[in-house]
């Protein structure tokens, strides 16, 4: 949630940074927050101008009392009862002008930061990086859902029995490549200092506000209606809400984590070629690593994150490049965003396999997640995460790029972790 002092104190800037979403309703949605929250301010003034008054008088009454003075006393009374009345009145009044205000803050975005451009659609998202060249692959090369039902790696149709399309079983070594990847994900993480945790994988409501899933995203959220809780779409959801309402000292800064979790996504509207096989799934597994920071620090964090992932696509050996979103194709909570998208040689093209973010404080404003500076003020935190990495893809790009006549070839940096350097026969 954008910071009301922000909106106050530089709106036109505001304006300006939310209008590279493209998005021409944002505009008078900061009009109508402001002047709702003069309103509220309004109301606040006089309602701490009749608590005053009531105090003042209640104190006036007692003092009529002992002198004597009854019939003034009992006026003041009077007077006293219709303050009362009026005072429930403005709470009534600032509750409401309170609730609209919140309401209008998230239906708000984040503000993209100045490096972001101006954009509607991914094609218009900007390169900043390339590294790897394309593998020529031998004649007779396939895309991954023809290898996995080559050599029994995954077992689509059965996992449709199970639950349905989108939840893939994985069977033989393709268990054991997903259990490979996982572990050397965050092993790295790890050895990058990143603290592991492994939570919960059901958020509820107040969790979901406060990473900015609701109400932006509820339609893409599987709900467990009977006790309102929510599968994660992320790890990013419960790893930062560990510090919701949590002030912490600024020498703790920055807090890393790291978690594996699998991830649940409905994918609504999803179809065509870019749902087949590993491209598109409704349960996958994901390594996130998340970020508590100093203001201050977070951008260049933001860098050494985008560093880190680069690190883990190099020792797989995969061609890959970065994009940072334009603003109309960035999350709802995201003031920067870069996505990397890694070569599918079989399948001719690009596949996104993470995205890395900096929030700035429009999660820790909604989160309350704040910290105490060394002259004792206290002040917003700035949240970033990232996927380091995500699974089907990665694993899609692996077998497809990896391929050769004899078999799939592992990267040497995972075949400590699978326990075979080849899939074969």
């Amino acid at each position: 949630m954008l910071e009301l002092n922000y909106l106050r104190e530089k709106k036109e800037e505001a304006i300006a940074r939310l209008g590279k979403r493209n998005n021409p309703s944002f505009a008078p949605l900061v009009e109508r927050a402001l002047e709702i929250d003069l309103q509220k301010r309004n109301i606040q003034v006089q309602l701490d101008g009749q608590l005053a008054e009531l105090n003042q008088s209640a104190k006036s009454i007692g003092a009529m009392m002992q002198a004597g003075k009854k019939d003034e006393a009992e006026s003041l009374k009077g007077r006293v009862a219709e303050m009362k009345d009026s005072s429930q009145v403005l709470r009534a009044d600032l509750t409401d002008a309170e609730n609209k205000l919140t309401e209008i803050l998230y239906q708000l975005p984040n503000a993209p930061h100045d490096l972001v451009k101006s954009g509607k659609t991914p094609e218009e998202n900007e390169e900043v990086f390339s590294e790897g060249d394309i593998p020529k692959l031998h004649e007779g090369a396939q895309p991954h859902w023809e290898l996995t039902t080559k050599y029994k790696l995954i077992d689509f149709e059965t996992g449709v029995k199970i639950t349905g399309a989108g939840f893939p079983l994985y069977t033989g070594k393709g268990a054991k490549l997903q259990r490979a990847l996982i572990n050397f994900f965050l092993d790295e993480a790890t050895a990058a200092g990143y603290g592991e945790v492994m939570p919960p994988h059901l958020v509820n409501e107040s969790s979901a506000y406060g990473t900015g899933q609701l109400p932006d995203k509820e339609g893409q959220m599987y709900h467990a209606t009977v006790d309102n809780l929510y599968l994660i779409p992320t790890a990013e959801v419960p790893v930062t809400n560990i510090f919701r309402d949590v002030i912490l000292q600024e020498n703790e800064l920055p807090i890393k984590h790291c978690a594996y979790t699998p991830c649940f996504r409905r994918e609504a509207g999803s179809y065509g070629k870019d749902v087949r096989g590993l491209n598109r799934l409704h349960q996958f597994d994901k390594v996130e690593i998340v970020q508590i920071a100093h203001p201050d620090q977070s951008y260049q964090l933001l860098e050494e994150m985008v560093e880190h992932v680069k690190g883990l696509l190099r020792k797989l050996q995969l061609p890959y490049r970065i994009l940072r979103l334009c603003g109309g194709d960035m999350g709802f909570a995201s003031a920067m965003t870069y996505d990397f998208e890694v070569y599918s040689t079989a399948q001719q093209r690009w596949l996104e396999v993470s995205s890395v973010s900096n929030f700035e404080t429009y999660q820790s404003n909604r989160l309350k997640c704040r910290f105490k500076t060394e002259a004792k003020k206290t002040q917003l935190v700035h949240t970033l995460n990232g996927s380091a990495l995500a699974l089907p893809r990665i694993v899609a790009s692996l077998l497809e790029n990896h391929q050769k006549p004899d078999g799939i070839h592992m990267p040497e940096a995972l075949r400590p972790y699978t326990g075979f350097d080849i899939i074969s026969g």
